[in-house]
């Protein structure tokens, strides 16, 4: 018996936020079907820095500079995703051991984007007010997160 899970309602502001999670999300997903077809780490490794250097950087940025600072940056879940986003920053410059590094950046983007979903972004949505809201959507531009990626490895 599987229970049907609702999609979040998010307000307005944060939804483009949230649409760049999704692809973090497949981002998650191309790298671990590309690991279980025993696609070469190297064509993976492309994509991924491609994603980070193209979207992930930019996304973590607009989060700890507008989104985070309505938490304030001494509250404990500001002070969990800054951690993540240290640690995933470190996991996606690796380039010693880059199949060990793909393997923890499939597993713990998944979990920061799911803790941000479903926990820092209510919290921040209970307290943030309008005005606060409406700048972050006025600032926030969609990443770019076209398939434009010739190499499709995880097909």
């Amino acid at each position: 018996m599987s229970m049907k899970i609702n999609p979040i309602k998010r307000s307005k502001a944060l939804q483009s936020l949230s649409r760049e999670h999704h692809h973090g999300l497949l981002l998650c997903w191309k790298i671990r079907t590309g690991l279980k077809k025993s696609v070469s780490v190297e064509r993976i490794n492309a994509f991924t820095d491609w994603f980070y250097n193209r979207n992930l950087k930019k996304h973590f940025e607009l989060e700890e500079d507008f989104v985070f600072p309505i938490l304030g940056k001494n509250h404990p879940l500001v002070k969990k995703a800054i951690s993540e986003h240290k640690r995933l920053i470190r996991l996606f410059e690796d380039k010693i051991d880059i199949a060990k590094s793909l393997s923890l950046i499939e597993e713990e983007l998944e979990r920061h984007i799911r803790f941000e979903e479903r926990i820092l972004f209510r919290e921040i949505e209970q307290v943030a007010s309008e005005k606060e809201i409406e700048f972050i959507n006025e600032i926030h531009e969609d990443c770019v997160v076209l398939e434009d990626w010739g190499d499709e490895f995880w097909k």
